[in-house]
């Protein structure tokens, strides 16, 4: 597993564009039990979350609520990675789940990350190994003492595309989920402009005209599409440097034709998010066993 130190994660809840309500949640159940602990000691109805669970489309930002997390409550981020999770030396897995829950016991505050949990905790099949299933039994059991301990400043925070793939006994213990959905026009909006700030770009951009010409992108979408259009200027320069017309050594602003130029040919995520099951979601909500925290935005 990777352990990051808060302080070296770029990422702040203002650099996310849209989610503003799960954002305000995340903040109150998460960072402020981690920062403020004497906030939430009384009693039993505060005290703090042990295991949050993001699902939606790919590319909505799930990943980097995340390491937001982590910066903003000052938490040590471990990033669980599950290719060695799933090694064939399965007596050397369980050691390492082990190995991450002591580490943050030691370390707390702190995230233990989980990303593409399915394929870590997925639904138990007959066809699944024996030594499999005691992994994810020592995982469970492993969470479970951190969740009855009052006082451990820890957290299990996980991410999937794929709800229906999870163990029900993971679900139920994941106290808090939300639904990281696919941005509607006023959040692709703030996303391009959280993009594109602070980069060399014309003033007269018109956000809502290009967010409106976006249906069906994720915010992983829209910083793709930005990246493709900042090339325009760096081609457009190198043209006239050929025929030997310079009329500047650095490329000029970027501007909305470039990225209206680069929707032309942008792949989206409208598929993913069909594949997902993002249209099914009272289906989810039986799963789930109550009413999920659905995002209206990236």
């Amino acid at each position: 597993c990777d352990v990051v130190n808060p302080n070296d994660i770029d990422v702040t809840f203002d650099l996310i564009g849209g989610l503003e309500n799960i954002k305000q949640e995340l903040h109150e159940m998460v960072v402020l039990p981690l920062l403020r602990p004497n906030l939430f000691a009384q009693g039993k109805l505060l005290s703090p979350q042990k295991g949050v669970l993001l699902y939606g489309p790919p590319g909505t930002g799930k990943t980097l609520l995340a390491k937001a997390l982590a910066r903003e409550s000052g938490a040590v981020f471990i990033n669980i990675k599950i290719a060695n999770l799933m090694s064939k030396w399965f007596g050397d897995a369980q050691k390492l789940v082990n190995a991450v829950f002591t580490l943050a016991h030691k370390l707390q505050p702190a995230i233990i990350f989980i990303d593409e949990v399915d394929s870590f905790l997925g639904q138990r099949r007959s066809t699944e190994q024996e030594a499999s299933v005691q992994m994810k039994t020592e995982f469970m059991a492993l969470w479970d003492g951190f969740t009855t301990d009052q006082n451990a400043r820890v957290m299990v925070l996980a991410a999937t595309n794929r709800l229906e793939e999870l163990d029900e006994a993971i679900l139920r213990r994941f106290s808090r989920k939300f639904e990281v959905g696919m941005p509607k026009c006023t959040e692709r909006a703030k996303i391009l402009k959280v993009i594109l700030n602070g980069e060399n770009v014309e003033e007269d951009i018109d956000y809502d005209h290009i967010a409106k010409l976006c249906e069906g992108y994720s915010g992983s979408d829209l910083m793709q599409l930005c990246k493709k259009a900042a090339y325009y200027p760096v081609r457009e320069l190198l043209e006239q440097e050929k025929i030997g017309q310079i009329s500047s050594e650095t490329p000029r602003p970027l501007k909305q034709s470039d990225l209206e130029e680069a929707l032309s040919g942008s792949r989206l995520s409208k598929d993913a998010a069909v594949d997902y099951g993002y249209n099914h979601r009272r289906q989810t909500d039986v799963q789930l066993g109550s009413s999920s925290d659905q995002a209206d935005i990236t």
